[in-house]
């Protein structure tokens, strides 16, 4: 599952899908805030803000099977850059509650995130640990810089991950049942 709202890359999107350079799936042009639980079951990936499929094509390169559940995002950086407006949680690009209510709802056993490493950023970096740590998520989190990895200029992004390996759940992302009573499996 891809969500992409911009037309242009999602159509990039497709082409990469066509040529095998990322997994198969479907291509959602909706905005996040539209997307509900129930549209994601099914999935063992999502990607959500998923650009030109990144995420997809990194999880390749690091050797990570198609078939291992995952979920990645980039939320909007522009309330947190500082070539952005400063509007930071009140604008309307701050979507990480809506992706947060999502992850909360559907429960994903691995989520990668990224976003802009500017102080409002790391603002945001703490928020998003606060929330899925709640959420029983083991947190891990690093600042890298684009110059780093061979780009010719020094941009800095946050980069993170969530394990939900602790919170009762099957490697297919369902939730286990307490006190080793049987599992309610669910259709796919």
């Amino acid at each position: 599952y891809y969500n992409e709202i911009d037309p242009y890359a999602a159509q990039w999107l497709r082409n990469l899908i066509a040529a095998g350079h990322i997994p198969a799936g479907d291509v959602d042009e909706r905005s996040i805030v539209d997307v509900r639980p129930d549209d994601l079951r099914g999935y063992t990936q999502c990607h959500f803000f998923a650009g030109i499929g990144g995420w997809s094509l990194a999880l390749r390169y690091a050797g990570w099977p198609d078939s291992r559940p995952v979920w990645t995002g980039s939320c909007p950086c522009q309330p947190f850059s500082a070539a952005g407006k400063g509007e930071g949680y009140a604008d309307e690009r701050h979507l990480w509650p809506i992706w947060e209510r999502l992850i909360r709802e559907c429960r994903p056993v691995c989520i990668f995130g990224e976003q802009v490493a500017s102080s409002d950023g790391l603002a945001w970096l703490d928020l998003v640990c606060t929330d899925l740590e709640d959420q029983g998520y083991a947190v891990g989190a690093v600042d890298l810089c684009a110059a780093g990895v061979g780009a010719p200029h020094i941009r800095q992004r946050l980069f993170f991950v969530a394990d939900g390996a602790g919170l009762g759940l099957d490697g297919r992302g369902r939730l286990l049942a307490h006190a080793g009573a049987a599992t309610q499996p669910e259709g796919s």
